[in-house]
């Protein structure tokens, strides 16, 4: 288990201060705020640590109302709002200093048996094991990147992520907003449903923004952008393992008014639909791209 992996789980081993009541570490310094994932990922540990060991999340819904600062913990507040025969849903309000950064509504069903369909995986698509190694990705993207987030990306991360076709991320020309990367936890963890759930919530908030830009030509490392998650939301549809790459295909059909909305769908390799995300997010240009 590399260093990183391990940071993030104990990022993820929220401290329990009072009954529904939990406390979580900031994580990073590199970063002006704390991740978003991040704090999706513990807000969803500290909602299901207050059901019933039978229930699994199957949606998240999430508001990002401040940035959070990565030099001081986030309290966790959990609201029971109901505890039916099938589901349980929670509300979590993240707060720093004794004001909100995140609302945050879960909720959560007992397995049981139903009608079964999902979309289908995209055809044709390369084999993670073909594509450029995360050390040439990584040189090739942020060679022009400010040094705390070259200095970031150049640890060895929780995740690897091999992007399906790199030129979406290095040609600076109008691209079609559909963007597919394959990744991998950098690891291996303990098999919990919890657990893994909290994991691909945190990888989750990455790359869609992205998405959004790349049919303007530009990235969140374009002089003059501001770029920040909005909202979130996740559906679980199946059980997953994280022991092998998995695809996430991600579409932004829509930018207006200073902010960008995908969505994404991840897939296991053999082509299981395990969970489908969007975001909106603000893509403000504050001077001209040079």
């Amino acid at each position: 288990m590399t260093d990183r992996l391990q940071h993030l789980l104990s990022i993820l081993d929220l401290e329990k201060i009072d009954q529904n009541l939990f406390r979580g570490q900031s994580g990073n310094s590199h970063w002006q705020r704390v991740f978003g994932g991040h704090v999706i990922a513990q807000a969803l540990v500290a909602a299901h640590r207050s059901v019933a060991p039978d229930r699994f999340i199957h949606s998240l819904h999430a508001y990002f109302i401040r940035p959070g600062d990565p030099d001081h913990p986030i309290i966790y507040e959990v609201e029971p709002l109901r505890d039916g025969r099938s589901f349980s849903v929670r509300r979590v309000v993240a707060k720093q200093n004794g004001v909100a950064i995140l609302s945050f509504s879960s909720s959560f069903q007992v397995d049981e048996p139903g009608l079964d369909y999902q979309r289908p995986m995209p055809k044709n698509l390369p084999e993670p094991e073909t594509l450029s190694s995360e050390q040439a990705i990584d040189k090739a993207i942020l060679e022009s990147a400010p040094d705390n987030i070259r200095d970031y990306w150049n640890e060895q991360r929780p995740f690897l992520i091999r992007p399906v076709d790199l030129d979406d991320y290095l040609n600076r020309d109008k691209h079609r907003p559909v963007q597919r990367c394959w990744f991998k936890l950098n690891g291996k963890v303990a098999p919990t449903r919890s657990l893994n759930s909290a994991l691909l919530a945190y990888l989750s908030d990455m790359t869609l923004l992205d998405t959004s830009l790349i049919v303007h030509g530009l990235s969140v490392l374009t002089p003059g952008l501001i770029p920040a998650s909005l909202d979130h939301s996740m559906w679980f549809h199946r059980p997953f393992s994280l022991d092998d790459w998995m695809l996430y295909d991600i579409e932004s059909p829509n930018t207006h008014g200073a902010r960008g909305f995908s969505q994404g769908y991840i897939y296991t390799r053999d082509g299981t639909l395990i969970a489908s995300v969007a975001q909106e997010g603000l893509i403000r240009l504050v001077s001209p791209k040079p």
